[in-house]
């Protein structure tokens, strides 16, 4: 083909610092197709037009993109594809710092901790106490939204059996819950009386326990600051001569002193 109009693969690539191979596997993925490929010899062409959006993909790539999240945007109106981007942006940009704070965790274990949560850490007897309960997978983003929609459900189920529907919340951490994977969660609510399971509202006995909690300061209260309260209780179990953790930790609400919640941990004597 002598048409001028089209490039060879090679000429193609290099105009838009794509490799042979990076072009093969957009061809197969139907993101770049050439315009024309000469049944004789094989030989694929690509028209001039299809330059600036194989320079677009190019820098989508650089941004280590999947494939298929570049077919979405290199298809999308120019604002559209900004807003998608400046938004993803925002998105690794936290997830970068969520990063930094766990980095920054396992170094302080290292520097030996942070002091003043330290000398917050106490310990307590816990009472018997029968709760109602909601469980569910949720990852960061999503758990406040099921705290606070499970806790709004069960103290409501409470009222409507004739119940205060007023008992301290618990959060229980099953497994870890992160930004990119989701964990096992349950919030709990302690009430006195008599009440039906709803729905998947289950009921169970806490049995009497002793904890080592520490009441959340003021500005730890989110992720990932609130990572180093739990840092600071499980420096001091694996520092405790005869004491250990014997279940998930969980987070009290309301906390002790005025905190709006103390992160705690089940311990045997």
């Amino acid at each position: 083909m002598t048409d001028s109009s089209y490039l060879l693969a090679g000429r193609f690539g290099a105009a838009t610092r794509l490799s042979p191979k990076a072009l093969r596997l957009y061809a197969e993925q139907g993101l770049l197709t050439p315009a024309h490929v000469d049944p004789a010899t094989g030989y694929r062409y690509y028209g001039r037009e299809q330059v600036p959006r194989a320079r677009l993909i190019a820098r989508l790539r650089l941004l280590g993109l999947p494939v298929a999240r570049v077919a979405q945007l290199v298809d999308l109106p120019s604002e559209a594809r900004v807003v998608e981007l400046r938004t993803w942006l925002r998105a690794q940009q936290e997830r970068l710092a969520d990063r930094a704070e766990i980095v920054e965790a396992i170094a302080r274990r290292v520097d030996g901790g942070d002091p003043v949560l330290a000398a917050a850490v106490d310990v307590r007897e816990v009472a018997a106490s029968k709760v109602i309960y909601r469980q569910r997978h949720v990852n960061v983003d999503s758990l406040d939204g099921f705290t606070a929609d499970a806790a709004a459900d069960i103290r409501a189920h409470l009222r409507s059996c004739g119940l205060s529907g007023e008992g301290p919340m618990t959060v229980h951490f099953h497994e870890l819950v992160t930004r990119d994977s989701e964990g096992l969660v349950e919030v709990a609510v302690a009430y006195d009386g008599s009440v039906e399971p709803a729905d998947d509202l289950r009921l169970r006995l806490r049995p009497a326990t002793r904890e080592v909690f520490v009441p959340v300061p003021v500005g730890y209260e989110d992720f990932p600051l609130v990572l180093r309260v739990y840092d600071a209780l499980e420096a001091w179990l694996d520092a405790g001569a005869g004491v250990t953790g014997v279940d998930s930790p969980y987070e009290i609400y309301p906390g002790t002193g005025g905190a709006r919640f103390d992160v705690a941990y089940p311990i045997t004597p």
